[in-house]
């Protein structure tokens, strides 16, 4: 039994040989099913020039949910700091907060979400990399801007907003601001542990929260079986592993098919094993019980599962199956 609510992150995958627009179609038909099943945030991530991740705009996305959904949130986990003038983020998620009856998050994170430098410097307009103190400078000003009446008049309801982070450093950066947290154990799950302990010893109250509050990304992929759990990992493990060579993550999503059928460097298994033993993967009670045991283990307020599967209606399964609905 997870005690605590359960959220989505969604990054319309897109599998080899598809489309941006097979991957983008099914997101309204997702974004309903998890307002029925009672998650509580649909989030969007942002990255650029992949092949094999269509979720650029964030804004837009989560603005299309919130148009086919009454009750789940909507957000973003997240928008990319370097990439957004912070007036342009308060007035866009400001609008949609307007629009939407208040139902809006304002995930912000570090990086560029790309990988190719000319990627990075067109996002930036021509401007180098943004460093650490160009990160907290935005996040500020996005701060002092959420509410303004300067961005929207009338008394609209202010996004809420929250920090991504996958390390101590950028879970101090919310804790100095009173920030809500979404830690990214899909990412770095050996970082988990240091960086909370680290959030909630440096927690400011603020106008924003009285009190610490962690949510916790895992990714996770739930099926009937064992076995067809194993069959959708596939193609997300092959994305890793050329992470994990250096070879680079902006590599083509393969079918299960054709992952089923790669041949992993030996030096790689144990990694993958060791990547895979800190999320959730299997039947449902099993990944179920991993589930509640993280939130138990880390004092998570919320879990948000995100399914790097990109067959939509595996992914609306997996979510069922979180959700307990059998």
């Amino acid at each position: 039994m997870i005690d605590v609510p359960l959220s989505a992150l969604e990054l319309a995958l897109v599998e080899a040989g598809q489309s941006a627009t097979a991957a983008l179609e099914p997101l309204s038909a997702v974004a309903r099913r998890l307002d029925d099943l009672g998650y509580r945030r649909l989030w969007f991530a942002e990255h650029h020039g992949s092949p094999a991740i269509a979720s650029a705009s964030p804004q837009v996305l989560a603005a299309y949910a919130a148009a086919v959904t009454s009750q789940v949130r909507v957000g973003s986990g997240g928008v990319l700091a370097p990439n957004h003038a912070p007036f342009a983020l308060a007035e866009q998620f400001g609008t949609l907060s307007a629009l939407s009856g208040g139902r809006v998050d304002l995930g912000v994170g570090r990086g560029p979400g790309a990988l190719d430098p000319e990627i990075i410097r067109a996002l930036r307009r021509g401007a180098e990399p943004a460093g650490e103190a160009d990160y907290h400078a935005d996040v500020d000003e996005l701060l002092r801007h959420l509410g303004s009446e300067k961005v929207l008049p009338g008394g609209v309801i202010v996004p809420e907003p929250w920090l991504l982070s996958s390390s101590p450093a950028g879970a101090e950066v919310a804790a100095e601001r009173g920030l809500p947290i979404a830690f990214a154990h899909h990412i770095r799950p050996d970082n988990t542990a240091p960086s909370l302990e680290r959030y909630r010893e440096k927690f400011r109250p603020s106008k924003w929260r009285s009190e610490p509050y962690v949510l916790l990304c895992v990714e996770t992929i739930c099926a009937d079986t064992d076995a067809e759990a194993e069959y959708l990992s596939g193609p997300m493990n092959v994305l890793k592993s050329h992470l994990l060579t250096g070879g680079g993550g902006d590599q083509p999503m393969l079918t299960p098919e054709q992952a089923a059928e790669y041949e992993f460097a030996p030096e790689m298994v144990p990694q993958l094993e060791h990547f895979r033993a800190a999320q959730a993967y299997g039947e449902p009670e099993q990944v179920r019980a991993r589930l509640a045991e993280l939130a138990k283990q880390t004092a998570a307020d919320e879990i948000m599962v995100t399914v790097p599967v990109f067959d939509a209606k595996a992914r609306i399964r997996c979510y069922e199956l979180v959700a307990g609905e059998n």
